[in-house]
């Protein structure tokens, strides 16, 4: 953070010479350690935040992916004039333990062309979808074991 910090600073300031990088290095130093103290924030947490990186712009990667997919199958919905579209509400469980989790599923499904979700209670998700086909591995999806390596993993799943 410090150094997200400092690097901000040199950019607003528009140039390089050792005084602005002196103040610079203080100011973030200051900042740096008032989040620590009055912000529940620690370089264990900073740390925690950098290991999850790499899955996270894995799973951005496969999210984008998916919305392709579900687009390319929305569009076919749409266009073919034989296709019959049967919208459906459905419900699912997730094992997704953490609030943060349930959202990221929850707004990923609802970036998927063809698919809303609707409420979340507790682990209870009511989604509706453009056509039944849809809503098939809802459950236990790819999507939402790859945001469970997101949060952490489940030990005992």
């Amino acid at each position: 953070m410090f150094f997200l910090l400092f690097a901000f600073w040199i950019i607003l300031n528009g140039r390089w010479t050792t005084e602005v990088a002196i103040v610079g290095a203080v100011v973030s130093g200051l900042i740096y350690l008032f989040i620590c103290k009055f912000m529940d924030y620690s370089p264990k947490k900073e740390w925690a935040c950098a290991r999850r990186l790499p899955r996270a712009v894995a799973y951005g990667v496969f999210l984008i992916g998916e919305v392709f997919q579900s687009a390319w199958q929305t569009i076919k919905f749409i266009w073919s004039p034989r296709e019959i579209v049967q919208p459906e509400v459905t419900s699912f469980h997730t094992k997704l333990r953490t609030d943060a989790g349930k959202v990221i599923l929850a707004n990923s499904i609802t970036l998927t062309p063809g698919t809303i979700t609707v409420d979340i209670r507790d682990d209870l998700m009511l989604v509706h979808c453009l056509d039944e086909s849809l809503d098939a591995g809802l459950e236990g999806s790819e999507m939402e074991k790859r945001i469970m390596k997101l949060e952490g993993g489940h030990p005992h799943d």
